[in-house]
Formats: structure tokens, sequence, C-alpha cells
């Protein structure tokens, strides 16, 4: 028997995690359409039978001086944006030592209590989704996610309000904020990429996103608590980025799924690797010429899971989403209307079909099993 649904406000998650609880409150259940395509997360990742998997991109050769070969690595990025819309990126050129502290300062703040964790509750009734949480925002199908997060803006500086970054552990500012500003760095290469792909300058859509001045990144960690029935509970539902682009940085353990030819695949572990998603914005941008996949994440009862995802997004107003004029013809005319970001965020209208680009309905899940 299902338990009881969570109060209204619902308890962290790491608390009920902690509780000894054998089932989980209803309101953590994935829709009834996504559960029969659940299976067990550790075997399908280690899994060695034949089947699609996400692109892995060696950026070693991004800036070599030899134009054959840097054309050869963006043509690799060009393809899985194109193919994926998703890609593990190593040899990206963050340092392995930078990206261990961030992953070591935000596993620590999640060790701390939850009544010290609390000092920096956000408030979500008030507009103040900045802090520490345990549902960011309404989902499609109103069900809470088996996930405690602490999100905030990381650049542009002026946008930062460290008086909530968490004080402890003491490396967490200055570690987040080194990473950010080379994360910043990757997303202009990437973007520089993406423009000389659609036969653009390569910094059109930078500028088209806000460059230095209007880009914001904003940093989201997710912590996966361990679940007694992961085969029914909402890691995160089914979803695609509204952002230009996504970093996300895990530890290690899978749970990552993506929609690809109409069936859900489990990224495996690629070591020091920043997995990147394409999102909404660069896909309206270039008419759908680059993807924004359908993904979701599964939770486990063995492990712990925690990612650190870095949404890099345009200004809610100043940006106006629509397909480039100059990648348009009469065959291939815009396929998504002019709209603010604001207006995009607005209720997630835009909804990812299986097997299509982002559209206003929800996926096909009977394609899924």
């Amino acid at each position: 028997m299902v338990a009881t649904p969570a109060p209204t406000p619902s308890p962290r998650v790491e608390e009920l995690a902690r509780s000894g609880l054998d089932t989980i409150p209803k309101d953590y259940v994935r829709p009834e359409e996504e559960l029969k395509s659940i299976r067990d997360i550790f075997a399908e990742e280690k899994s060695i039978l034949d089947g699609p998997q996400l692109p892995t991109i060696d950026l070693d050769e991004i800036d070599s001086s030899d134009e054959e070969t840097r054309r050869r690595c963006y043509d690799e990025v060009k393809k899985a944006a194109m193919d994926w819309g998703v890609m593990h990126l190593i040899n990206h050129g963050i340092p392995e030592e930078l990206t261990s502290r961030v992953k070591a300062a935000g596993k620590e703040f999640f060790e701390l209590p939850v009544e010290e964790k609390e000092k920096y509750a956000n408030e979500q009734a008030a507009g103040n989704v900045q802090g520490y949480g345990s549902k960011l925002a309404n989902n499609a199908s109103g069900q809470l996610e088996w996930e405690d997060y602490f999100f905030h803006c990381v650049l542009p500086e002026e946008k930062r309000d460290l008086s909530i970054w968490p004080k402890h552990p003491a490396d967490y500012i200055p570690t987040t904020c080194e990473y950010a500003k080379q994360l910043r760095g990757l997303a202009t290469k990437i973007l520089s990429v993406l423009s000389i792909g659609l036969g653009l300058e390569q910094g059109r859509l930078e500028k088209e996103v806000g460059g230095l001045e209007d880009l914001i990144l904003q940093m989201k960690i997710n912590f996966y608590p361990k679940c007694p029935q992961p085969e029914l509970a909402l890691g995160v539902e089914a979803h695609t980025d509204v952002s230009a682009l996504t970093f996300i940085l895990h530890n290690m353990v899978p749970g990552l799924q993506l929609f690809y030819e109409g069936k859900w695949v489990t990224a495996k572990c690629v070591p020091n690797s920043i997995i990147m998603h394409i999102g909404d914005t660069i896909e309206i941008l270039s008419n759908g010429k680059y993807k924004s996949i359908l993904h979701r994440g599964l939770v486990n009862k063995e492990k712990v899971r925690i990612s650190w995802a870095v949404f890099c997004e345009p200004h809610k107003d100043k940006i106006v989403l629509k397909p480039l004029p100059e990648i348009l013809s009469e065959a291939e005319p815009p396929r998504f209307e002019p709209r603010t970001f604001a207006q995009h965020l607005e209720g997630k209208l835009f909804r990812k079909a299986a097997g299509g680009g982002v559209e206003d309905k929800k996926p096909d899940y009977d394609k899924s099993s």
C-alpha cells in the first residue's frame, strides 16, 4: 500500500530517506506513462549490449593551430549537437583539480545537518527560488521529485547574491566562482563552434543569447538520496532544458537517461567528463538543426547521486527567441514563433515530443517501453 501524501510544505527528501520508510509517498510516484519504462539503472549503465550511446567528444584540438585538425573537432561537436543534442566533453580545459573541489564542496554542504542547511532555505511562495529547497519548479505531472537541491546564480558577478551562498565549507565560494569563470569560457568556445556549424560568424550565437553582459549562469546542485522504491520514484521528470547550454558534473553514479530514437538510453559514466546539453534556446535559434533532447533522472536504493548542473540562460526579456534569418529559406521555413525567454519559460509552454523538436505536446511514452 502506498503511504499517505507528504504534508504541505513537504519534508526534505533527505529526511524522508532517513526515516526508514518502505514505501514512498504517492506524491513522489512517477506518472503512469513513465513507470513502464523504468529499469535497473546500474544494470543498464554497465550493459555491454550493442545500442546507441551518447557521444564522447574530445575537445583537446578545439584550439589547434592546424585548420584541418581543428575542423575535425568542430565537425564532431556539430554532429553530436544535431544528432543527440547532448554529449560527454573530455579534455575540456577545466582542470580536474578544480572540478574535484567543486564536487567536494557541494558534497560537504549536503552532509551538513538538515537544520544547518535550512538556514539557506529559499522562499518559493515569495518568488525567491535561490537557495536550499526540495522542488524548484512546477512539472507537468504536478508530482514531487525525489531530490533536494541548492540553486543560485553564479554569473554575471553583479547578479550574484553571495549572502545566500553556503558559508560552509569554506572552499565553496572561491571554488564555485572559479569554476563558473572557466565554464563561461568553455561556453563561448562551444557557442563559437555551433555558430560556425550553421555557416554563421563565430560570435553570432554568443551575441544572440546575450553575450558576456546578459548570458546568465545558474547552478543547481541536485542531491538524490537513496530511495526504497526507485522503480516508482520521480527523480527528475522527463523534460528538455530551456537554457542555451547546460553543463553537468556528477559523482559517477548513473541516473541520466535520454530519449533517443524512441527509447530511453542510460548515459554511461565517463571519468573526468562534463555532460553538455543543447537547450531549447539554441534549438529555436538554429530552427531545429541542433536538438534539445528529452531527458530524465532516475534514483536508486544503493547510492546517493549528486549532480552539478549549470544552466546558461539568456535574459528573460531582452532576448527574443526566433530562428535566425540567415538559416531560413523557402525550403526551410521557421519552425518556431518569436517569443521572449520569459514567455518560453512561462508554464513550460514548449514540450518535447518523442522523436521531434520543441513542441506544445507531451512525449508519447508508448514508444519508450
